[in-house]
């Protein structure tokens, strides 16, 4: 009996270790697949381990992080946005017209941006959230005509942020030896992470995802949550347009073709569920920084950047294939 007594803890916590690794199974997958590529090109190249280039990855790779943690939220519910970038093109180009040709202050086209950014995720949320259209068809909808609106804005032109303008810190700027992008994209990781594991509405979102149905007849409503959601992937969206053109000092059309991959691909690749009822933030922090090493070492191995694209669609197949047959908790979890 007293053998029994002592071994219990220890298989109790060998089970709760097993427990853990299992449900983090995505995350460690990542993290291992992320320190392979950081070692692969560290003995590629010279300059990859280099203080500038780590700050220079981080610095680029601010917009998909700002993204990918609301695309991780939005994805947890069990739907998808596929009009992040148009939306950040739309935004850009307009804060870009608004500064130059309307005389804005910085301020207020700061302001005005994530309000519409917000907007267009409200329309978003609506259609799928209350009128229950898949989220899919919406936002691969939305994705044409906000495109089609920055389109006919610009007339396809770049337009010019005014030279001196206060807007391009927003871009440009370093505190305490770090670019500005990069601190707001680990702000935005960060605070996406209390919310998700840390609050109520984080909860209903893990919810949303795993039972809307049993949620709903619980007493929760479940159309306010997905609005939400939506609004916060618009105004992600919408600040992530503002900081790349403020850095390029222009806003155009053109800006972030492709970009809703890099983003879905990042958060499904850290393991959280495509069919939704689990999510995690730190796995899609290492799935971005995994995306922005593999194209920042190729650019430094001398490879054709249009390499990158190809890398890019390996990794997402790579993703979905993980994410649907071995790193997918709620799917083993309801087989």
């Amino acid at each position: 009996m007293s053998i029994v007594n002592m071994s219990s803890p220890r298989l109790i916590k060998h089970s709760l270790s097993r427990r853990i690794l299992h449900n983090h199974s995505g995350v460690v997958s990542i993290a291992v697949f992320f320190i392979f590529c950081c070692a692969a090109f560290t003995f590629a190249t010279d300059d990859f381990m280099s203080h500038y280039n780590w700050l220079n990855i981080l610095r680029q790779s601010a917009p998909l992080l700002i993204v990918a943690a609301a695309m991780t939220l939005v994805i947890t519910t069990g739907g998808i946005d596929l009009s992040v970038g148009s939306t950040l093109a739309l935004v850009g180009a307009l804060s870009a017209i608004a500064l130059n040709n309307w005389g804005w202050p910085w301020p207020v086209v700061l302001v005005a941006g994530l309000a519409l950014g917000a907007v267009i995720g409200a329309i978003n949320g609506y259609f799928i959230a209350y009128e229950g259209i898949p989220a899919f068809i919406v936002t691969l909808a939305t994705l044409a005509v906000f495109r089609g609106i920055a389109l006919l804005l610009t007339q396809g032109y770049s337009i010019p942020v005014p030279a001196g303008s206060d807007f391009t810190w927003l871009g440009r700027a370093w505190v305490l030896g770090l670019p500005l992008p990069a601190i707001l994209g680990v702000l935005a990781l960060f605070f996406g992470h209390i919310l998700l594991t840390h609050t109520r509405f984080g909860r209903y979102i893990t919810a949303v995802g795993a039972n809307a149905e049993g949620v709903r007849r619980a007493g929760v409503n479940t159309r306010s949550i997905t609005l939400w959601v939506y609004m916060l992937s618009g105004m992600s969206a919408a600040l992530a347009g503002m900081i790349i053109t403020a850095r390029l000092g222009s806003g155009s059309s053109n800006q972030g073709e492709g970009f809703e991959l890099q983003v879905i691909a990042a958060v499904v690749l850290g393991s959280t569920s495509l069919f939704g009822g689990f999510g995690t933030i730190i796995g899609t922090l290492l799935g971005a920084l995994s995306i922005a090493v593999i194209q920042n070492g190729l650019i430094l191995s001398h490879m054709s950047p249009f390499y990158t694209q190809i890398a890019t669609g390996l990794i997402i197949l790579l993703a979905i294939w993980l994410n649907t047959r071995i790193f997918n908790p709620a799917r083993t979890s309801k087989g």
